[in-house]
């Protein structure tokens, strides 16, 4: 049966062994009955009908219980509940156990005994009480693991939320640089503003393609690069130098969040100065489980407007998926972006 919304009890078999157990012990230990001078017939009969009343008491508490539980709070008002709880316990069972004892004394053709009745619904209200408790206890547990699995899909769920919310970045982004890119191609060179503007579309289709993976394999994040520098040598030609320092085996051994190199060179371009006067040298290596892109910093005499979401939304991506967020270090007029890889296991 369903205490609520949340909380599930299977006490099928707890209820059958339960109730027949009381059915027999209780007339037994409270002198109800006695199995030395009675026949076959009248034990059925008797137990039969003890049994009876020990699932009344049994499936009415049990219900009591589960209706209260739908309408008080443990930690909202507990002793209102506590009360709420004894008060039904007791006012449903010792009734029923004195309408039920009468019922068999007169049946059985026997005077009531008031001692005997009495003994007996003060220990059937103990038991309830204590099973009850027991219901508790099991309740509480239930409502505890359900409160816990809830708060674990809230989590999950804020966190997606936040990693969809940083993913739509990505394009305003993205956009706006390149955009940048390829206003200066058309007023200097517009054959190679056509060409930009048809590997750009190969570049972004890559974005579209990933926008809903986590992780990628750093083979699959090179690939996808070489393109994007394929578009930055069609505006900087021989001001752009990107060197790789990695080795074949560690390609295909990390994951890492898709477009987060791509992020780390759009840096780079966009904060420094890149020319035939100036060019730019832009080291990409491993160390350890770390990849880090280095290059002199040579800031631009004239500053572009900034979106301000490269590199803080790249930590945010890192933050969540990886679980480290990206670090930045400055020396020597160097600057260099770590960004913390996953092992691919197996």
């Amino acid at each position: 049966m369903q205490v609520s919304d949340k909380i599930d009890i299977n006490d099928r078999l707890v209820r059958i062994i339960g109730i027949q157990f009381f059915g027999i012990v209780i007339p037994n230990a409270t002198g109800l009955i006695s199995n030395s001078d009675r026949s076959v017939y009248y034990l059925i009969g008797a137990y039969a009908y003890f049994t009876l009343i020990a699932f009344l008491i049994w499936q009415g508490n049990r219900m009591i219980l589960f209706k209260l539980e739908e309408r008080y709070n443990w930690f909202i008002n507990p002793a209102q509940k506590v009360i709420m709880i004894l008060g039904g316990n007791v006012f449903y069972t010792a009734p029923l156990v004195v309408v039920m004892l009468l019922g068999w004394y007169w049946v059985s053709g026997n005077p009531a005994d008031w001692t005997v009745i009495q003994i007996t619904a003060v220990v059937c209200v103990i038991c309830v009480i204590f099973i009850t408790h027991a219901y508790e206890t099991v309740i509480l547990i239930k409502q505890r693991e359900s409160d816990k699995v809830m708060g674990e899909k809230l989590e999950r769920a804020k966190v997606q939320a936040e990693l969809e919310a940083l993913k739509n970045q990505i394009d305003p982004h993205f956009m706006f640089n390149s955009l940048n890119n390829l206003a200066h191609l058309i007023d200097n060179n517009p054959e190679k503003a056509r060409e930009f503007t048809e590997n750009l579309a190969e570049v972004y289709r890559y974005i579209l393609s990933n926008k809903e993976s986590k992780l990628v394999i750093l083979e699959d994040e090179l690939l996808f690069l070489n393109k994007y520098i394929a578009l930055l040598h069609l505006r900087f030609e021989d001001s752009l130098k990107i060197d790789f320092n990695l080795e074949d085996q560690d390609k295909a051994a990390f994951l890492i969040p898709p477009i987060s190199i791509f992020f780390a060179l759009e840096n780079v371009v966009k904060h420094n100065e890149i020319s035939n006067r100036f060019p730019m040298a832009v080291e990409i290596g491993k160390k350890d489980h770390v990849l880090y892109i280095t290059n002199p910093v040579k800031e631009k005499k004239k500053k572009h407007h900034s979106t301000k979401v490269g590199l803080v939304n790249l930590d945010e991506r890192f933050k969540i998926i990886v679980g480290t967020g990206i670090q930045t270090e400055m020396e020597n007029n160097q600057f260099k972006l770590q960004l913390p890889m996953l092992p691919l296991a197996g």
